[in-house]
């Protein structure tokens, strides 16, 4: 007979819009520190994979409007072409929210499979735009950064579960 037990969920504290503002920031911040040589490659788009687990995790808070607001100050924190940040992140927002359930239903690889391949249309777009505008084509190595956010991926949602689980209480006996 097979094991037909349901695995317990952890109750989580809710999200605060507080909380969400400060991780998109943060993720902003690191998009912006000053990366050379190799890391240039690896870095990934902290931004695209916050606005990607929020939309996943909390698609009724964030949606296209915090997407669309990320990718312009990306845009203008960059100094690249205004809106083409802007227009990946909402698609990507989209894509997301579209995808939600199917993505949470996963665990481990297949999750994250979906996450990369959502990334890697995220860079797909950003490259589509920097081409038209006149860019040259920057080689295969522009799409490693989606490989490193998709291994960020469980980590990421690790550590952001970490924070919004409930205090033990010091006074409960």
């Amino acid at each position: 007979m097979a094991d037909t037990r349901i695995a317990p969920q952890e109750i989580l504290l809710p999200v605060r819009a507080g909380f969400i503002a400060l991780t998109l920031i943060a993720a902003l911040m690191l998009n912006l520190l000053p990366w050379s040589g190799a890391w240039l490659w690896i870095k990934p788009d902290f931004v695209a994979l916050v606005v990607l687990y929020w939309c996943i995790e909390q698609p009724r808070k964030v949606g296209f409007v915090s997407a669309w607001m990320m990718g312009l100050f990306m845009d203008v924190a960059d100094g690249t072409l205004l809106g083409q940040h802007a227009l990946a992140y909402s698609i990507l927002a989209y894509a997301s929210i579209v995808l939600h359930r199917r993505v949470r239903m996963f665990s481990g690889t297949p999750q994250v499979v979906h996450v990369l391949l959502l990334l890697l249309l995220n860079d797909l777009i950003v490259l589509a735009i920097r081409l038209v505008a006149g860019a040259d084509f920057p080689g295969l190595r522009y799409f490693i950064g989606s490989f490193v956010a998709a291994a960020l991926w469980l980590p990421l949602g690790a550590l952001l579960k970490l924070l919004l689980r409930p205090r033990p209480d010091p006074y409960q006996i």
